[in-house]
């Protein structure tokens, strides 16, 4: 792809997530490598998800072949979710490795100037979070795929990018974090690298660098565990309470770097902050990275990952306040992070 063709040049931006949504897109959970002895468990989630969002928008679910769909089926209608309420679930014969479609799905830009307004998908490479978890040929096939099913141009970008290393305003400001971006697995970019993927492919103007991610992630650091957008011009971050917590060192560092940022408009930002969720660990005691900052803005809505902690309230009231309007509701993640992801790992949205 030349620099004259690229989606930023061609006019098209990266919507905001509180931008208004056709729909949602999900992996249907299958893999028992992701969640070993607790998969049913982890559909019961993802059955809770699919009951939120559906009275709000559309649900499309990537499932690979006629019995996973017949068992995702099953599963909504034992969880509730009927064809004759909300907005519909509609199946894909999408085949993928495992769920985790922030990552491996497409990311959608529109284009609003000079004619109707076109939506496009962004095929931004996937490779397992630098090669650790084979195979993902079927996971690297998803953007295309989907751009197929719904008709729509695909850019393929040089590179990898992870829908969950990134968060945006919608207006050319984008988060990530050095951990991730920068990475050696990542192909060893610089930093000079980073910012022209940003620029040419999500059309970013301003890109705000943030250091490390917390314990137990095995993304390298992804933004949405950490600190988002939550509106034009408002971020939250996650901060811990305690001086003693493993991640409290990174974590004070990034709320230092916001506090210094300015927007891609060059104003500072209206910084928030969540408490930091239970530190939780795998059955072989390995850190899992549970966060209040994984959650997810749907139509109306946000689904907030909840771990059954102390500080569940706290976190779902701060959200609440900082999205008026919306109706906050809380997925208990406790299964899902066994798998090291949670809700935005789980879902992506298609703008309207």
């Amino acid at each position: 792809m030349s620099r004259a063709e690229t989606p930023a040049a061609l006019g098209f931006r990266w919507p905001a997530e509180w931008e208004a949504h056709a729909a949602t897109w999900l992996s249907w959970p299958h893999n028992p490598e992701t969640w070993p002895g607790c998969l049913d468990e982890a559909q019961a989630a993802f059955v809770a998800m699919v009951r939120a969002l559906h009275e709000h928008e559309a649900v499309h679910v990537n499932v690979g072949d006629a019995a996973l769909e017949e068992r995702a089926r099953r599963a909504l209608r034992a969880g509730g979710v009927g064809p004759a309420a909300g907005h519909g679930v509609v199946f894909h014969r999408i085949a993928t490795d495992d769920a985790w479609v922030r990552d491996h799905g497409p990311t959608f830009v529109v284009r609003e100037a000079g004619g109707p307004r076109e939506l496009a998908v962004l095929d931004l490479g996937f490779d397992a979070w630098g090669g650790k978890y084979p195979p993902w040929e079927r996971d690297r096939a998803v953007p295309a795929a989907i751009a197929r099913a719904l008709g729509l141009r695909c850019f393929a970008s040089e590179g990898v990018l992870e829908g969950g290393s990134i968060d945006g305003d919608g207006r050319g400001t984008i988060l990530t974090t050095e951990e991730c971006l920068l990475h050696p697995n990542r192909g060893g970019r610089t930093r000079e690298a980073a910012e022209r993927l940003l620029r040419e492919q999500l059309g970013a103007r301003q890109v705000i660098w943030l250091g490390r991610g917390i314990a137990g992630d095995d993304t390298d650091g992804h933004v949405d565990d950490i600190t988002r957008f939550v509106a034009p011009g408002t971020v939250v971050t996650v901060l811990p309470d305690d001086d003693a917590h493993p991640d409290a060192d990174a974590l004070r560092e990034n709320h230092r770097r916001l506090r210094a940022a300015r927007d891609a408009e060059g104003k500072p930002f209206a910084l928030a902050t969540l408490p930091a969720a239970p530190q939780l660990s795998s059955p072989a005691g390995d850190p899992l990275p549970a966060s209040y900052a994984n959650f997810y803005l749907a139509n109306g809505t946000c689904l907030v990952p909840v771990f059954a902690g102390p500080d569940d309230g706290r976190a779902l009231a701060i959200l609440a306040e900082l999205l008026p309007g919306r109706e906050i509701v809380g997925i208990d993640a406790r299964v899902l992070v066994r798998g090291l992801g949670a809700v935005h790992c789980l879902t992506q949205q298609q703008p309207a």
